[in-house]
């Protein structure tokens, strides 16, 4: 599974995971609903295969998983919560439901809501993370308690890491990391040389990039806003650089701890952005075709 990788995601990545015979999803929590029914017609227009829409409960999400269900979306994924209502909504409209959660207690809340399967995803994960362990931990504790399908989140960037997620308990991987260096992903040269040059300890779980999304730890590469903000002594208020706009996206100021993530329209400052990936980020060499990704990490 290709998990959702914020505006990263575009219908030409998902339908690529897809014919390659991934599940791709979509990544539709700040979608308008048009937009939505504009990307899920695209991704149709190049596959005729299931694919996933996620959208993150930490914001409303009803009306877009209402436009989703409209539109006959094979497959919906929650994260950052368990809500039953909106997992029986999409249940109810015919969707196979996937819900990640942090802990075994979570999955737990899932499976009894009415989940098909659950994401379990670990600290090693890119992007916001709720999880409370590391993944081969969460998948042996996780799977002790539910007898839903598990599927594995975090640190799994080629085979040898699938492999390991499998035999911990897993019946599948997503990955998110890997496919920011795809060919079809919305990722500026700056954000992918800064990945294919990483490895797993340039990946830092930290708090500090929560302009838009406060409270909610996520797995950034270190650049100079992490280090600035660590040299400071880690301040939530007065932190070095709070008011200064960093870079443009489409147009749209974006501050120094601003949660957002560069695309190609982005302009100025990339390397003092949230530059999310995972400690899979070891896998990430070249940018290449989505389906040559898929190859290598299910051979």
């Amino acid at each position: 599974m290709q998990a959702p990788i914020g505006p990263a995601t575009t219908a030409e990545l998902v339908a690529a995971v897809t014919r390659a015979g991934a599940l791709g999803t979509l990544a539709a929590s700040w979608t308008p609903p048009n937009a939505l029914r504009r990307a899920v017609a695209d991704v149709r227009g190049q596959t005729s295969q299931p694919f996933c829409v996620n959208l993150v409960l930490a914001f409303e999400q009803r009306e877009r998983l209402e436009a989703a269900l409209e539109l006959g979306v094979p497959v919906i994924s929650f994260s950052w919560g368990v809500d039953p209502q909106l997992i029986e909504l999409a249940c109810a409209g015919s969707a196979f439901v996937l819900v990640q959660v942090g802990d075994p207690e979570g999955a737990v809340a899932a499976e009894a809501a009415g989940a098909d399967a659950v994401v379990v995803q670990g600290l090693e994960a890119g992007g916001h993370v709720e999880a409370k362990r590391s993944l081969i931990e969460a998948l042996v504790a996780t799977r002790e308690r539910v007898a839903v399908p598990l599927i594995a989140a975090g640190g799994s960037g080629d085979a040898h890491a699938a492999r390991d997620a499998l035999a911990a308990g897993a019946d599948a991987v997503a990955c998110g990391t890997a496919f920011l260096a795809a060919e079809e992903a919305d990722v500026p040269a700056e954000y992918l040389d800064r990945l294919v040059r990483a490895s797993a300890g340039d990946s830092v779980l930290t708090v500090v990039f929560d302009g838009g999304w406060p409270d909610a730890p996520h797995r950034v590469l270190r650049n100079s806003t992490l280090t600035e903000w660590e040299h400071a002594g880690r301040p939530r208020a007065r932190r070095p650089g709070e008011d200064d706009v960093v870079a443009h996206r489409k147009g749209v100021p974006i501050r120094r701890y601003d949660d957002a993530q560069p695309t190609t329209s982005t302009t100025g400052g990339i390397e003092a952005m949230a530059l999310y990936a995972g400690t899979s980020v070891d896998a990430v060499v070249r940018r290449e075709p989505a389906a040559v990704i898929v190859g290598r990490i299910c051979p």
